[in-house]
């Protein structure tokens, strides 16, 4: 059986891991006939935010790996348990969690940078030339992660898109059901929430992009 690692980034869309990429992602994982195991970096997030009501919860604090253990259902390693021998493939899901604790993209778009355990982590999969998928905003990863030309997709949002282009990101539109494939890194990319209005429209692309991945695995 094909085993894949998800690195997560808290839980809910504002402030963490998006929760139906991520769940959708799982179920298309199984439904393929692979398995996964859940990683996030055990880290303070950026902030909090009030779900509810959009708002910046002032004076609280929460830790990514314990919040994406709520998605997980508690099963959830720190990211530096990830080893990449024990993986055929890597997948990260979108979530403003991806940037603003993966990296900062969210914070400093026009200068961001990416944790070190998840620039290790990606790196790892990128040297030992294992497929991975990145969704919605977490393909702002990737320049950081390969070599600058490497091929993905945001969707159609240009102006997100140029900022990431300009750190090395070979950036193709792409509508939320379509997958973006970048064969000589085996990377697949889709947009998700970046153009999903609906939990429907979502699995579609994310769906592909799972089975993507899986097909890219040797």
């Amino acid at each position: 059986m094909k085993k894949i690692a998800l690195i997560l980034s808290g839980c809910g869309v504002y402030d963490g891991s998006e929760i139906h990429e991520t769940v959708l992602t799982m179920l298309a994982i199984e439904q393929h006939g692979a398995a996964y195991r859940c990683f996030a970096p055990n880290m303070t997030q950026h902030h909090v935010i009030n779900h509810h009501t959009g708002e910046v919860s002032e004076n609280e604090s929460r830790n990514v790996l314990v919040e994406s253990a709520r998605i997980a259902r508690g099963d959830v390693e720190d990211l530096n348990d990830l080893h990449v021998d024990e993986f055929d493939a890597l997948i990260v899901p979108g979530g403003f969690g991806a940037a603003k604790n993966l990296c900062n993209f969210a914070i400093d778009g026009d200068n961001y940078t990416i944790n070190e355990h998840v620039l290790a982590a990606g790196k790892a999969f990128a040297q030992a030339e294992k497929p991975a998928g990145y969704m919605c905003i977490a393909p702002a990863l990737l320049p950081l992660i390969y070599p600058k030309g490497i091929q993905g997709t945001i969707g159609t949002d240009t102006g997100t898109a140029n900022l990431i282009a300009a750190k090395g990101l070979a950036h193709c539109e792409s509508p939320v059901d379509e997958v973006v494939i970048d064969p000589a890194h085996k990377v697949v990319t889709t947009p998700a929430y970046m153009l999903a209005t609906s939990i429907s429209e979502a699995a579609v692309g994310i769906n592909r992009l799972v089975k993507s991945v899986i097909a890219l695995i040797e």
